[in-house]
């Protein structure tokens, strides 16, 4: 991860070696935004189709509520720039604003799916206490995308007709969440002293 121009902005990049399978079946997997709760519940919690797109799905949008290991959630829309062979491309908008593209390559038998998420935190509590925090939100980030990896995995057996456990979800912390709400709280209101100053 290499950091943009402001302190809530991020670039992030996501490599992952999908044994034994093939570029379609990833396609097929990650290019249905709608059954994104479904097969990776520790990130996604609802996905509401909200625009058709067109006959290749560019332009379909897509109202999502999401989370991580730490605990807020994000409301943003995802729309859909781009459909090929080999990739595909979002943009978002919301509590999470950027371009998100997946690209993949077939390597044998393998396929090495490639994710890069330019993206900037624009939800208030992020936006503002982001320069103390911005450890923190990459380390949920890089965790979120080791669930879609365990996850990617366990679907593609499931389409293969194999018996599997239950996909990864987010853990549930009340007392530590509520510690941790406070701090970021904490973080904003010095945050705002600060400017008005």
């Amino acid at each position: 991860m290499s950091q943009m121009g402001g302190a809530n902005d991020y670039v992030f990049q996501t490599r992952w070696v999908v044994p034994g399978s093939t570029v379609g079946e990833i396609r097929d997997v990650l290019s249905d935004p709608r059954e994104l709760p479904r097969w990776w519940p520790a990130v996604y919690r609802e996905v509401v189709a909200v625009e058709r797109g067109d006959d290749n799905g560019v332009g379909a949008a897509f109202d999502l509520f999401t989370n991580g290991w730490l605990p807020y959630t994000l409301r943003w829309r995802l729309t859909v720039a781009a459909h090929g062979e080999d990739g595909s491309a979002f943009t978002g908008r919301g509590d999470l604003t950027g371009r998100g593209e997946w690209h993949y390559e077939q390597q044998g038998g393998d396929v090495l799916v490639v994710f890069d998420w330019v993206v900037r935190a624009d939800r208030p509590l992020l936006r503002h206490g982001s320069v103390l925090f911005k450890p923190a939100l990459s380390a949920n980030h890089n965790w979120a995308m080791r669930m879609g990896e365990r996850s990617l995995l366990l679907e593609l057996d499931r389409r293969r007709g194999r018996n599997v456990p239950a996909p990864p979800t987010a853990p549930r912390w009340p007392i530590i969440g509520a510690g941790v709400a406070l701090v970021l709280g904490i973080a904003v209101a010095l945050s705002r002293s600060r400017r008005q100053h």
